[in-house]
């Protein structure tokens, strides 16, 4: 069982920055995020940056979430363009709000953090928000997790989805610039300005 700074260690640093073959990520929020540097006297860096070195090894890379990723991730993101041509790919599907984290198809995890710097980024204790969750190498557990995720990525469920309406590109995903995007006139982001 994780919490506080525990989710950070094991999920962020533990897990996402060692994985070797994949990492595939389920969240309701996208928010840029940041964890522990590595040289250059950098203490922090982007998840993102992350992500550009874990797509160069050829670590498989995906998030499926649900709402619009935020300005900050966006624009970090547009400036990335191993990311933006391929690197990580992303799917949108309002209905997502599970949170779970695999990691090379060994471990995972569940919980309630997103993929935020107040859920599981290096926030401090006394800016994090509080969540719980737990690790599990359980196979049957890894099972039921991958093949969900699999096939929202594949868009199983699109056909028989009742706000499809509200669905950016059903049943599809891919890379390239992150945009808001419209459906029926409702813009999918909130437009106020606001600290990510």
């Amino acid at each position: 069982m994780l919490h506080g700074r525990d989710l950070y260690r094991e999920v962020v640093r533990d897990g996402i920055l060692a994985a070797r073959r994949s990492v595939w990520i389920a969240t309701a929020n996208v928010k840029e995020l940041y964890v522990e540097g590595a040289g250059l006297g950098r203490r922090y860096r982007s998840i993102l940056a992350v992500f550009e070195d874990l797509a160069a090894r050829g670590v498989d890379l995906r998030i499926l979430h649900a709402d619009v990723p935020s300005r900050r991730f966006r624009a970090a993101f547009d400036r990335r363009p191993s990311l933006v041509r391929g690197g990580l790919k992303l799917k949108h599907c309002p209905r997502v709000h599970m949170k779970a984290v695999v990691l090379d198809g060994e471990r995972v995890y569940l919980g309630s953090a997103n993929l935020t710097g107040a859920g599981l980024g290096a926030k401090g204790d006394a800016r994090r928000n509080f969540e719980i969750g737990f690790m599990t190498e359980e196979l049957r557990i890894l099972d039921d997790v991958q093949t969900l995720f699999a096939a929202l990525w594949s868009g199983t469920p699109c056909d028989g989805c009742a706000v499809r309406e509200l669905c950016p590109d059903p049943g599809a995903y891919g890379a390239g610039r992150l945009v808001a995007k419209k459906a029926r006139g409702r813009v999918l982001e909130d437009e106020t300005p606001g600290e990510d």
